[in-house]
């Protein structure tokens, strides 16, 4: 078979899989456990449609794989492969919805839409397999290291997040309320979600290999990137209406934080560092 077709089968699988758990386990959190896993088959399973030949195509797969490796660390350290690992998130809106609604919900949007997505942001590594119209060069070279300034970006803001979690953890231990309530110090004085940033700004860098290999600017695997910006942006909302629900001061971070693009010199919240 080739390399889109045994893509396409793997997602089939993954989609059924990640549907049969999440109705055993009534955990519906499957594919946030496969999230930062199988887009890294996906692009060596590309790589290898070259017969890792193509050293576009092979680094694309060790960048994806980089970002894979990161993120599973990270989630596994905040417990999101332990039993009971469900996203906070998924718990809020079942509270919202019918049973019979959350589970269509579950269905096409969590299980179905998702684990398409997760192939589609791949798909500019079959761009790079199919055209070769400019050969692996320079620019390559500076793509790749965009991606892993933006890799750096991640991993810092995701453990100042952590270290925030950890401080505040220990003043609830001690018997007092941390201040502030919500981290704001760091990579977050300039974006109130930075992680979000770098994360949804990797993949473009990804499309952005695609069009090298083509030398055009738009072909269709674009169409990944922004779906992905799009549930980002989503996400994004849906997580600072849980925030602001629990926090009332959160409103004045909102006021005076980019949402998501770090921008000095809009930020005025302080914390403690």
């Amino acid at each position: 078979m080739d390399a889109l077709t045994v893509n396409l089968s793997i997602c089939a699988a993954a989609c059924l899989i990640t549907w049969l758990l999440s109705v055993i386990t009534k955990d519906t959190s499957w594919v946030d456990r496969i999230w930062s896993i199988i887009p890294v088959v996906y692009l060596w399973v590309f790589a290898a449609g070259s017969g890792f030949t193509n050293p576009r195509l092979v680094l694309m797969a060790s960048l994806v794989t980089l970002w894979g490796i990161r993120l599973t660390v990270n989630f596994a350290r905040k417990g999101g492969y332990r039993p009971g690992g469900e996203d906070y998130r998924w718990e809020v809106l079942r509270a919202r919805m019918s049973p019979l609604r959350f589970q269509l919900f579950t269905v096409f949007f969590i299980v179905i839409y998702q684990n398409i997505l997760l192939l589609l942001i791949t798909l500019p590594a079959l761009t790079a397999l199919t055209y070769n119209a400019v050969p692996f060069g320079m620019a390559d070279v500076l793509l790749a290291a965009l991606f892993l300034g933006l890799l750096t970006m991640e991993t810092v803001a995701d453990q100042q997040q952590w270290n925030f979690h950890a401080f505040k953890n220990g003043e609830a231990a001690a018997g007092r309320e941390p201040r502030p309530r919500f981290v704001t110090t760091g990579l977050f004085r300039y974006s109130r979600h930075p992680n979000f940033f770098a994360e949804q700004a990797q993949w473009w860098v990804l499309y952005l290999f695609a069009v090298t290999a083509t030398g055009g600017w738009l072909n269709v695997t674009v169409a990944g990137a922004v779906l992905l910006s799009v549930l980002f942006i989503g996400s994004l909302r849906f997580t600072e209406e849980i925030t602001l629900g629990k926090y009332p001061e959160y409103a004045e971070y909102q006021h005076s934080t980019s949402p998501l693009i770090p921008w000095p010199g809009i930020s005025t919240s302080r914390g403690p560092r």
